[in-house]
């Protein structure tokens, strides 16, 4: 088992745009985009722009910054999406849960009575995730 940041996982391509996202928000710290085998309708991760393997090896300066953007993206998927809650959820190491060695944080609205997909079950459609997409964005 490696714990050395590979800077050729999905969230670092995706961050120097070799591979496409559906993005919510980003600024010099952070990018947020919707997940593309959501596991839920809305379902968000925020990673930093700084490469850390998982959350232990984000720079001290850069935590208070990007749990800012965290906490101001999760308001914005709430109020966006209009969810009665929200399930915040970050896993650190294989066994820990992580699949993506990049640090992200999932952010998914929740309502009463309908239960989360399984995680990695089916790639999501498109066309539903650029729709959650925009009403996120309009929760900013």
């Amino acid at each position: 088992m490696s714990t050395i940041y590979d800077p050729q996982n999905i969230f670092a391509k995706i961050l120097r745009g070799e591979l496409p996202s559906t993005k919510v928000f980003e600024d010099d710290v952070a990018l947020a985009f919707m997940d593309i085998m959501p596991r839920g309708p809305g379902h968000t991760l925020v990673i930093p722009k700084v490469p850390a393997r998982g959350f232990l090896d984000l720079p001290k300066d850069v935590v208070g910054p990007y749990m800012e953007r965290v906490q101001t993206v999760a308001a914005a998927v709430k109020r966006g999406m209009g969810g009665e809650g929200l399930t915040v959820l970050q896993f650190n190491e294989s066994c820990g849960g992580q699949v993506v060695f990049h640090l992200h944080f999932h952010l998914i609205p929740r309502w009463e009575g309908i239960a989360l997909k399984a995680p990695g079950s089916a790639m999501g459609d498109r066309a539903e995730i650029e729709a959650c997409a925009a009403k996120i964005r309009a929760g900013f």
